[in-house]
């Protein structure tokens, strides 16, 4: 083999194999990056040339060819295995004369500095072992570096990984945290709304019981007022008739000065008092005769013909007086344009009654103020009030149950402009007498066939509905709804005020109409309208001579009502037995303790 070229080659060997504990990452990549330029940098050296002893010894020397490249692997196995070729063929070499470095221990390091060998020099089997050895505990040392690094960038990529996780906990915490705020804060400020709702619901119950306080002074100085008014009117009463008991005791002593200057003809005044005395005498005998016969119906003659009218004279007479002051006025006043204006407002107030206390206090005060008009004439306003006052029952529906409490609500309005406007009872007097002749109390009957006409129908109060008459049904119907009206505006009574046609004149209708009038289906109806609604104040004031009356018509009316069979209604008589039977009139009527009870604190 020929010798080609001879490298010498120098191990480098650090003082300090292990790398310091200060060292970071890029220091030791960069001294292993170091280690591998040194080494590809280092040139070969010859080797030196072989002794005399070895050239005569064979004619073939050993040869040994060192590659630039003697990191592979590859070629470290070729030429171990060229060397074991020759040394079984019987080569043989001498390495006496090869010059080696010794190698010196020390501590902790290794010096190999000044030290240099030839691979050609003599070398013992166990130094070439140590050499090879020491080789590959660099080259695993290096390896044990590298996968040192390695696993530290894995633990350091781990780490980078756990602080940003951390992170991501400290960031969700925070957020969740934020929330928890939040919701706190919205807690916190609803409980503060519920706190200042509920101070302010105490600062307005506060106000409104201050409110109340103060009304209640207002009404009970105007009582005050109201009752030294009343004080004062009683005091001009007593003087009033202090002065007429001074006129009269004038009059007796100037007529007493008379009869002294007479006393020369008392022959004659003798004989003239005696006549008179007989004259008396003779009138009270004809009205006690009058009072016995009051109990039986009387017959008086009739604009029709063979009508027969049942009805008590005083009746008639109230009937009449009432006709005259309704006529003054002319039924179709309300079509005028000089009063058509007043006639829609009293007719818009009335039509808003509600039975309620707040609506019959406004709608009085209205009716109060229009009537009280100094552009519309007196008797015109209350005409017109009249009217429209009474045609409520046609307004509204007489079969609705809430019809008895505004029939209530109604007596109170009565009352209240009543007793403003006395001139508008009588007004309404005459037109309760004119749609309803039982508010008299008032019978007509017929006496034939052939009175019992169109006109007969429509005197005793037939209504007409698309130009025929109205069914009986209905018209008894009305007859109820009329009498209950009635019996609402005289059962009413408010403190303070004065009636100028309550329980007294309720008390004698009643007596009229049971003396008066037949026991028919018509007057049935109205009897039992009458005492459902005022029969309770009538107990109440009247106590057992109330009972009596009631006593009469269980004993008298209805037994006359069920000896006409079936010209009488059933309903006719079962209303007035249940009425009695069931003790009505000990049961308040429904509607009219909550108006009374409220309107008695004071009006106006």
């Amino acid at each position: 083999m020929a010798v080609s070229a001879f490298a010498r080659m120098e191990l480098r060997c650090p003082r300090e194999l292990d790398p310091r504990p200060s060292w970071t990452l890029g220091d030791v990549l960069t001294e292993l990056d170091a280690l591998q330029a040194t080494r590809l940098a280092a040139t070969p050296s010859p080797l030196k040339q072989p002794p005399e002893w070895a050239s005569s010894a064979r004619e073939k020397a050993f040869v040994m060819r060192v590659e630039e490249d003697d990191d592979s692997e590859e070629e470290e196995d070729n030429s171990d295995e060229d060397a074991r070729a020759i040394v079984t063929t019987g080569a043989r070499f001498s390495c006496n004369d090869l010059e080696l470095s010794s190698f010196e221990e020390s501590e902790d390091e290794l010096d190999c500095s000044g030290a240099s060998y030839n691979l050609m020099e003599k070398r013992s089997i166990e130094k070439s072992v140590l050499l090879e050895l020491e080789r590959e505990h660099q080259l695993k040392i290096q390896e044990e570096v590298r996968s040192k690094l390695s696993s530290l960038e894995v633990c350091h990529q781990n780490e980078i990984q756990r602080t940003v996780s951390a992170f991501a906990r400290l960031q969700k915490d925070a957020e969740s945290r934020k929330e928890l705020d939040r919701k706190l804060d919205v807690l916190f400020q609803r409980r503060i709304a519920e706190v200042l709702d509920k101070h302010l619901s105490m600062v307005q119950s506060d106000h409104e019981q201050k409110s109340q306080i103060l009304e209640r002074r207002i009404k009970d100085d105007a009582a005050v007022e109201e009752a030294k008014r009343r004080e004062q009117s009683m005091k001009d009463e007593k003087i009033k008739q202090e002065r007429t008991r001074q006129e009269a005791e004038a009059r007796q002593k100037a007529a007493a000065k008379l009869a002294a200057e007479a006393q020369k003809a008392a022959y004659e005044a003798a004989k003239k008092e005696a006549a008179e005395k007989e004259a008396a005498k003779s009138r009270a005998e004809v009205v006690s005769t009058s009072g016995q016969i009051s109990q039986n119906s009387i017959e008086i003659k009739s604009e029709l013909p063979g009508i027969k009218v049942y009805a008590n004279s005083s009746a008639l007479k109230a009937e009449s007086r009432g006709r005259a002051l309704h006529d003054q006025v002319p039924s179709n006043i309300y079509l005028s344009k000089d009063y058509s204006r007043y006639d829609r407002q009293i007719g818009k107030s009335i039509s808003k009654l509600m039975p309620t206390t707040d609506s019959v206090k406004a709608r009085a005060s209205e009716l109060i103020k229009a009537l009280d008009g100094q552009e519309c004439p007196r008797p015109i306003a209350c005409r017109l009030f009249a009217d429209k006052m009474i045609s409520i029952v046609k307004s509204r529906n007489p079969k609705d149950k809430t019809f008895g409490n505004l029939a209530f609500a109604c007596g109170y309005v009565m009352l209240l402009v009543t007793n403003q406007v006395p001139d508008a009872m009588d007004y309404l007097l005459a037109e309760f007498h004119k749609v309803c002749m039982y508010t008299v109390p008032k019978h007509l009957h017929a006496l034939n066939a052939q009175a019992r006409n169109t006109d007969y129908f429509r005197l005793i109060g037939y209504q007409e509905e698309d130009g025929k008459l109205q069914s009986t049904e209905a018209y008894l119907v009305n007859v109820a709804a009329y009498v209950k009206l009635y019996a609402a505006m005289i059962q009413t009574e408010i403190k303070g005020v004065r009636h100028p046609h309550g329980l007294a004149e309720g008390w004698k209708w009643l007596a009229m109409f049971l003396n008066s009038l037949p026991a028919i289906t018509a007057t049935a109806f109205a009897l039992h309208a009458f005492l459902k609604t005022a029969g309770f104040a009538l107990h109440k004031k009247y106590g057992s001579q109330f009972m009596k009356i009631l006593d009469v018509i269980s004993r008298q009316f209805i037994p006359a009502l069920k000896e006409q069979g079936s010209k009488v209604q059933a309903e006719a008589i079962s209303n007035l037995q249940n009425y009695l039977d069931d003790k009505k009139y000990l049961e308040e009527p429904e509607g009219q303790y909550l108006a009374q009870q409220l309107l008695s604190k004071g009006y106006m």
